[in-house]
Order: C-alpha cells, then structure tokens, then sequence
C-alpha cells in the first residue's frame, strides 16, 4: 500500500503538534499509511527578520503574505518528494468543503496544504501555483490552520487502513448524501426513555429497514 503524502505550509507548524501525535492522524502516521510534514514558511523568507507580510499596494487594512515565502516553500516540497503535489489553499472563497471533494482528493497521492494568515495571499502566488480552493464555511477565521485540521481528519479518515473497515466510513453521515440514523447504548430506559424495539428484536432486516428509514437525506 503507497504512501499518502501530505505537506502542510503554515505560520503557526505548532498547532498541528498535538494531532500529529493522536487520535485517527496519528494513528494513521504511526502505521506508516499517511507521510504529514508541516513546513514553516517563515524559514523560507530571504529578509534577516524572517518577515513574510508586508502593506497591500492601493490602500487597506492589515498586511498581506508575500508571494516568494511561500513559492520557496513549496518548491523545497517538490524537492523532497521529487514531485508535484496538489495544492490545495484554505480559503473562505473556495469552493465549500463537502464529502463529494473529499472522495475526489482522496485519489491524488501527494497533496499539499496552504494555510493563509492576515488579510490574504498575493494573488499572483494564488494563480501560478495552487490548484483549488477550499472553504469550511461562510464565515471568517484568524487564519487556515483550523480548516487545514478539519480537512485532514476528514480526508485521512477515508484513507485504507485509517479505520477498521472500510464501512466505517461508508456507513457514517454524509457519505451517501444521509445523516446517520440515532443511535442509542445501555442502559435499555434511561430517564424513562427506552430504546427502539426493533433495535432490541435481533431481527437484522427489519433494524437495517429502520436505520434507512430513520437516516435523514440532506
């Protein structure tokens, strides 16, 4: 089994540390079925103070991430992986994160991940090396690396090997365009509250039956 290859560039390669480390990510990285390498960008920078933002040329507010940081960023990537990856930049225009996208993704073998700060990225660094564009939602963050997080657990969770089935993914929300049916565990009545019947009967067509009728379409 190959390899799944993810570069993520970043500002801040600290907030990924933690789930490097548990959890689906990394379990996955232990067992040697995903390669995550986080990149700072900050080392690519050519000035003495490490400075990779500078004022947006027609006026504005906030400061705007220089084009060459990031292009010699991922040019080191291509380097060490002796390939191209897919770039994919995390940004509140792109295109909103669903599980059709993450299917499709999940065939590239070498992927990379841009995650912006401040007011923006020029945009000339946008057209000339990033392939898509991501979004997790209408709405507005401090910077990519949280939806760099949700789209990592998203996608490596689909991954052969990640789980323990590959139907543990198949069968969960969203896979085939249905929220999962409820779910329930012991005890049987809680707070006078019992758990469906036919869950209880051991009749395996009949629960198969409720857990369909009972999964929402979205």
């Amino acid at each position: 089994m190959s390899i799944f290859n993810i570069d993520v560039m970043t500002l801040f390669p600290e907030i990924f540390s933690l789930t490097m480390q548990i959890g689906i990510i990394g379990r996955a990285i232990k067992n040697n079925i995903i390669n995550l390498k986080c990149h700072q960008i900050r080392d690519f920078a050519k000035n003495k103070h490490r400075r990779v933002d500078d004022y947006p040329f027609g006026g504005g507010e906030g400061m705007i991430m220089m084009a060459e940081p990031i292009f010699q960023t991922f040019e080191h990537i291509k380097i060490i992986r002796q390939k191209t990856p897919y770039l994919i930049m995390m940004s509140p225009k792109g295109k909103v994160l669903n599980q059709e996208i993450i299917n499709r993704i999940r065939n590239f073998q070498d992927i990379a991940i841009l995650c912006g700060r401040y007011e923006g990225i020029d945009q000339r660094l946008i057209d000339e090396i990033v392939d898509e564009e991501i979004s997790i939602g209408n709405y507005v963050l401090t910077g990519g690396e949280l939806p760099a997080l949700v789209f990592l657990d998203t996608i490596i969770r689909t991954l052969p090997g990640v789980l323990s089935s590959e139907n543990s993914f198949k069968h969960e929300s969203y896979y085939n365009n249905t929220l999962e049916h409820p779910q329930y565990t012991r005890p049987q009545v809680w707070h006078n509250k019992k758990v469906p019947e036919v869950l209880l009967s051991g009749n395996h067509k009949e629960i198969e039956n409720w857990k369909n009728q009972n999964s929402f379409k979205y």
